[in-house]
């Protein structure tokens, strides 16, 4: 047991010593950016040109398209996978010289930048990105200017590609104007934009919708929902609502363009059929409309069947049980009962019979 325990530990103390051995090397590297497509030189540090080295990356041969020329190692049409730790030493004791960290990309385009008020009249924010990763670090600068001013632009804590601006004046005549430069080792490249503030301005979506089915309406819907809360003064600055719905079982949407009010009941819905509902909003004067709120779902009231009370009284239950026997199987006949009786209706005939007998003798 001690052994393995003893083992254990000498292997974690390895990979631990190992892993701060390439951090170490590699801080002590130095950085080389290089196009993609190119062919790349390296230098292996101060020595002469007609030095014999060695080259290794990452702690491996060389094995991708190259040539060496003295103290220079040459990569020939460089791409992504030729992104490593190079390292020479010098022949023939093998000293290392030096190490060069290879970081292939490209140079930024014109980044796309969009800016936007969803919480006027306080300010704006304005995001970009780039359409064409670069592979290698690049960096933001943003100008914004209005009237001649420049306008400090505060970076997003959570969004590292979005700045927000505080509005200078509420209702200004003069553009603005928002400048994004990307830049990294290998170029850079700007995108400017101008606007004017009305332009810009669009709410975030209502939020909390609600769809209610009305007792006893099977053809109604209470919709409700909140303004949202980024709007900073939905007082001063009021908002119009649009909403729209339609059962699951259709495409088509039907439409209401609402006032400032957060309520509407639908009134045309179809019987027991599930519908869809989203509702958008704008400033009462100026912008656009935001996208739409998160869908919800709801079903107009369903009547329960109604019981039907019987009109008829239950009937008894019937007893099952086996019974004794009857009597005689014999069924009964009008006005003459079966069985011992018969003896007394026979007798008067038999006495006639015997009094018509003996009258013949006599």
């Amino acid at each position: 047991m001690a052994n393995t325990v003893t083992s254990l530990c000498c292997v974690v103390l390895a990979a631990v010593a190992v892993a701060y051995a390439q951090r170490r090397s590699q801080t002590g590297a130095s950085i080389q950016y290089e196009r993609m497509g190119g062919d790349v030189t390296m230098q292996c540090g101060s020595l002469d040109s007609e030095a014999s080295v060695t080259w290794k990356v990452n702690g491996t041969d060389v094995k991708a398209r190259h040539r060496e020329e003295g103290s220079r190692l040459i990569l020939m049409e460089v791409d992504l996978s030729n992104n490593g730790l190079y390292t020479c030493f010098q022949n023939p004791n093998g000293e290392r010289r030096d190490q060069i960290n290879l970081r292939i990309g490209t140079s930024p385009r014109e980044p796309t930048v969009m800016c936007r008020s969803n919480t006027y009249p306080k300010g704006f924010y304005c995001s970009w990105h780039l359409q064409h990763p670069t592979s290698i670090p690049t960096d933001f600068d943003v100008n914004v200017q209005h009237n001649q001013k420049s306008l400090e632009a505060t970076r997003d804590a959570v969004h590292k590609n979005r700045c927000h601006v505080k509005f200078l004046e509420v209702f200004s005549s003069y553009p603005y104007r928002v400048n994004v430069t990307a830049l990294n080792a290998l170029g850079s490249a700007s995108t400017a934009i101008t606007f004017e503030e009305f332009n810009i301005v669009k709410p975030d979506p209502p939020e909390k919708v609600v769809a209610t089915p009305i007792p006893n309406n099977v053809r109604r819907l209470e919709v409700t929902w909140n303004s949202p809360s980024t709007w900073p003064d939905v007082e001063s600055f009021p908002l119009k609502y649009f909403l729209r719905y339609r059962p699951l079982i259709r495409d088509q949407w039907q439409h209401v363009e609402l006032s400032d009010s957060t309520a509407h009941t639908i009134t045309d819905a179809y019987a027991g059929k599930e519908y869809i509902i989203q509702v958008a909003a704008k400033d009462m004067e100026i912008g656009t409309w935001s996208d739409w709120s998160v869908a919800v779902h709801a079903t107009p009231w369903i009547d329960e069947p109604k019981q039907i009370p019987s009109t008829t009284e239950q009937e008894p239950l019937l007893d099952t049980t086996p019974s004794a026997a009857p009597p005689s199987a014999e069924p009964h006949r009008a006005g003459v009962p079966v069985g011992g009786a018969s003896s007394t209706l026979l007798s008067p005939l038999l006495w006639y019979s015997c009094y018509l007998l003996l009258g013949a003798l006599i």
